[in-house]
């Protein structure tokens, strides 16, 4: 999902003689893991709301921690790799991330207060390794590759947010939750007995995952990484503190913050109620367990719109392209919320497709011809995936004033911002835009 992209003013020394292949492997698997735990979040709502008997709201700030963590963990995980190295970088962010996903053990058995600050401490960690590992892809072989190898780290990126509802749904929601007036007729003790017992299903799988990013910090600890060098840190140093009004005053760049926090909102709302959404009984009636698997279509749409994305930006302007993805999305949101049945849930399922193009088109298109500023542009984009934490709380407060389906008028009004950023800017390239190395 999130991968934090890395603005263009950094210049790497690639070594191309050596054979890179284990450490790509390596870094491949860290895009498929943190795509993974990040949509594992798709199937921790759905199964906390039931435990914990929550609103929409409350069960909302399972991403509000998770993306607000990107806020504000962004900017220190620059500082910090730029202290002890990208190589050491990633191994902290893999080991912190660790210890998020341990927590949950003591999680299931205290409340929910401490799911949400492992939550909180698990992003941290993805944080920390997207920053540091993202550039590695660019430098791991010859310069010209570089392109192919990001789309192949991307795809395994898409393959883990494609994967995780499915075995979420199998490891996480394979018991049959009680409803609310079912849960009312058991007594106290026999009500907490039952919230331990569900809380405890999260132990095993993301202890298994504790293992396995402990597992692949030794490796990255002993891989032989080439090193990274920044030409132009220093000249970068002046620009963020004395420059910032600057940069805000490309209107563009503006635009597209805003374009890339409501893009995240979306994407990550649509996500996480779409359990609760197809579950309703005037849309599909389905257990939890059984809708999870459906989100590994909305996830699964947004890998093939990627490569579908592009063939045709080949031909077609971001801007234009752009634009006709938000219309699809709009409309499809807008049949979501109005209609009924299997239409209205294959309705929100399909929006991940016109999903795919949207965070590195905008984020590209916010940073053209930025020159100096590009650096602190990107900055300013990154931190606008607040977005991911935001608007989900926010649509979770009209679900539990006007009802889950109306909620959804949410999303289709974030579309809306971005028609109008795709029309705004239809003609700002002659030649489509190189997209960066982040992908959402």
């Amino acid at each position: 999902m999130a991968s934090i992209p890395q603005g263009s003013h950094q210049h790497h020394d690639s070594i191309d003689n050596a054979d890179h292949t284990v450490p790509l492997v390596i870094i491949t698997i860290l895009f498929f893991m943190w795509g993974f735990l990040t949509c594992l979040n798709d199937v921790l709502i759905p199964h906390l709301k039931a435990v914990y008997t929550l609103n929409y709201v409350q069960a909302m700030l399972v991403q509000f921690c998770f993306f607000g963590a990107y806020f504000v963990v962004s900017l220190p995980a620059g500082y910090l790799i730029k202290k002890i190295g990208y190589q050491r970088g990633a191994v902290t962010g893999l080991i912190i991330a660790a210890i998020g996903c341990a927590m949950f053990y003591p999680a299931s058995v205290t409340g929910y207060a401490v799911f949400l600050l492992a939550l909180f401490v698990l992003a941290s960690g993805i944080t920390v390794l997207q920053v540091a590992a993202n550039p590695y892809v660019t430098v791991l072989g010859p310069a010209q590759t570089a392109s192919s190898r990001l789309t192949l780290t991307q795809a395994f990126n898409s393959l883990g947010t494609t994967i995780a509802p499915y075995l979420g749904g199998l490891l996480i929601l394979s018991t049959a939750v009680l409803t609310a007036s079912e849960l009312q007729l058991l007594s106290t003790a026999e009500q907490e007995a039952y919230r331990a017992k569900e809380a405890a299903s999260v132990q095993v799988p993301y202890l298994i995952l504790a293992s396995a990013l402990l597992l692949l910090a030794v490796f990255f600890a002993f891989a032989k990484l080439p090193k990274i060098h920044h030409k132009d840190e220093d000249d970068l140093k002046g620009d963020i503190a004395s420059n910032k009004p600057s940069a805000l005053s490309h209107t563009h760049l503006l635009l597209g913050a805003i374009g890339i926090f409501v893009y995240v909102g979306a994407e990550v709302s649509i996500g996480s109620f779409l359990i609760n959404f197809i579950g309703e009984k005037n849309i599909a009636n389905l257990r939890e367990a059984e809708a999870a698997h459906f989100v590994s279509y909305y996830w699964g749409g947004a890998m093939i719109g990627r490569f579908i994305g592009f063939a045709v930006m080949r031909y077609i302007s971001p801007g234009k392209t752009l634009a006709f993805n938000a219309i699809c999305s709009i409309l499809l949101v807008l049949t979501a919320t109005f209609a009924e049945g299997r239409l209205a849930m294959w309705a929100l399922i399909a929006v991940g497709l016109f999903n795919s193009i949207m965070f590195p088109t905008i984020f590209s298109m916010a940073l053209h011809k930025l020159g100096k500023f590009t650096g602190q542009g990107s900055g300013i984009l990154c931190m606008a995936i607040v977005g991911g934490a935001l608007v989900p709380l926010m649509q979770g407060a009209l679900a539990d004033m006007f009802g889950l389906q109306l909620s959804f008028l949410l999303p289709a009004i974030c579309y809306v911002f971005i028609l109008f950023f795709g029309v705004k800017y239809a003609g700002l390239y002659k030649t489509s835009p190189k997209t960066e190395p982040g992908h959402l």
